[in-house]
């Protein structure tokens, strides 16, 4: 461990919130220069990295509801999410990648609900965009669903098939849930709120502490910044010349069309059935993550529709 910090101490390489940066360092002295005359003289800082504060952006909002930065307190917490997001490069990079591919299939749904665009931000810090996420509480899926959550909005989920893992469907359940949100507590701010601590807990707190603006709660960490969290990824998002993210449209990743199979029988076996349509059983599950097991009991007779991606995309061997 030791030589480890001597090690970073070295190269000025300084951990800041799970942000590594790059320190100034004085360049190191001539090895050839050994004279008494150069002794003691160092070159000049070399500075190869920059960080800067961010201007805050006017007219902030969450489907249309101004963020209200002109409280010092909601500054403050604003620029946090801003700094944060901005400078963890990695990661802010692989969210215009993958939204790219899974906002053309959000969109549209939101839409259709009624719900505003804005929401697939929310699932951005759900779950990364990642189609297999799941927490340590059991919330799973892009838009991180609980079990029973899934279950009472008419999700099968079980140790064979699990819709949360279908985008289609899961976005279907996560409108249902905000528009009972918003018609609850009165604001698409606070149903995005209740996403995160539950209708109940925002209402709950609500009354406790007399106020009906999510920006005047007291809240614990996580949901005290669940909303700033989502609009600092939608103002990036939206503006990535702004932010310092540089790429073109073609490093972005992209949906790989497919063709519905139906099944209403059951499957005994999915790489034996994958090599039919010219993919193995990694293709099929990327492509239908839903599927939990390697087959598919069925004894319902229920009507699935199983995503087969378009012949040319993948070179796989039989």
């Amino acid at each position: 461990m030791q030589i480890l910090k001597n090690t970073l101490a070295a190269i000025g390489l300084v951990c800041v919130s799970g942000l590594f940066i790059f320190s100034m360092q004085k360049a190191p002295a001539d090895e050839n220069a050994t004279s008494d005359a150069n002794l003691g003289k160092e070159k000049p800082l070399i500075n190869d990295y920059n960080v800067y504060a961010l201007e805050m952006p006017e007219g902030l909002n969450f489907a249309g509801e101004l963020v209200p930065i002109e409280n010092p307190d909601i500054y403050e917490r604003m620029d946090k999410e801003l700094l944060v997001n901005t400078y963890w490069q990695s990661n802010g990079l692989l969210m215009f990648k993958r939204a790219q591919k899974y906002f053309p299939i959000i969109e549209p749904i939101l839409k259709k609900n009624g719900v505003p665009d804005d929401f697939k931000y929310l699932a951005v810090i759900e779950s990364g965009l990642v189609q297999t996420a799941k927490s340590p509480a059991g919330a799973s899926g892009v838009w991180q669903i609980m079990k029973a959550t899934g279950r009472e909005n008419g999700l099968e989920i079980n140790t064979n098939v699990d819709e949360r893992y279908n985008l289609e469907k899961a976005t279907e359940v996560a409108c249902d849930y905000l528009k009972k949100a918003k018609d609850n507590l009165g604001s698409w701010t606070a149903a995005a709120a209740a996403y995160n601590a539950g209708n109940a807990g925002v209402s709950r707190r609500f009354k406790e502490q007399g106020v009906s603006d999510y920006y005047d709660l007291l809240l614990g960490e996580e949901t005290g910044r669940y909303v700033f969290r989502i609009v600092a990824l939608k103002e990036i998002l939206s503006h990535p010349d702004k932010y310092g993210f540089n790429f073109n449209k073609t490093d972005l990743y992209k949906q790989v069309p497919t063709n519905s199979v139906e099944v209403d029988t059951a499957v005994t076996n999915f790489a034996q059935f994958a090599k039919r349509f010219g993919i193995n059983y990694k293709i099929l599950k990327l492509h239908n993550p839903w599927l939990r097991e390697n087959h598919l009991n069925n004894k319902s007779r229920k009507l699935y529709k199983i995503e087969i991606p378009k012949e040319g995309y993948y070179n796989t061997k039989p």
